[in-house]
């Protein structure tokens, strides 16, 4: 099949690079939505609804092709946990998750803008923290600063050393795209990977 004209509906760095992986051209264009939970979501319903609304704000401006939407959220205990946007909402949430099981939602969907049709999924991974001291936090949020990352971690960096393991059926999921699922969702259209 010809390749679509893809769209990532998203102005991510951790997302672009992680579609780059697949060596197939795409562009990216910024959503612009509101991204507020509705009252009483739970967070797998907020990444999908997050996603497939990313994917048809972008439609508008370009109607034939096929987006990429994504969002994703943390959730400690159960609440779901934003990116931190400082060094003191960062240590509190990685003292929140020290010695806990945190589970990541990632929404991803794939629309097709001219056939007004799409796929939706939220894509499961979970990450079981060490225990961790106050200057192990410190010394992590000064190495890496991850205020805008879910959970206020880089897992493909320094943060990996937070972990005691992991659990998930793709790492790229935990960083922002899962891409196993997208080659899925692709390949459901005609378009297999590699091209």
């Amino acid at each position: 099949m010809t390749t679509p004209d893809l769209v990532l509906a998203s102005t991510s760095v951790y997302r672009r690079a992680l579609l780059e992986k697949l060596a197939i051209p795409f562009r990216c264009v910024a959503p612009h939505i509101d991204e507020t939970p509705q009252y009483n979501e739970k967070a797998h319903q907020l990444v999908q609804r997050l996603a497939l609304e990313k994917a048809q704000a972008v439609a508008k401006n370009n109607p034939l092709s096929w987006i990429i939407g994504s969002d994703q959220v943390c959730t400690i205990n159960g609440n779901i946990v934003g990116k931190p946007g400082s060094a003191s909402a960062a240590i509190a949430q990685l003292q929140a998750a020290s010695g806990q099981k945190i589970s990541f939602y990632t929404g991803l969907c794939l629309y097709d803008a001219a056939q007004d049709r799409f796929q939706l999924l939220a894509e499961p991974f979970h990450v079981h923290f060490r225990v961790l001291s106050l200057p192990q936090i410190e010394c992590y949020i000064k190495a890496e600063t991850p205020f805008d990352c879910a959970g206020s971690f880089k897992s493909e960096g320094l943060g990996i050393s937070l972990f005691q393991q992991l659990e998930g059926r793709d790492p790229n999921t935990l960083i922002g795209l899962p891409l196993i699922a997208l080659v899925d969702m692709l390949a459901a259209w005609g378009l297999e990977l590699p091209l």
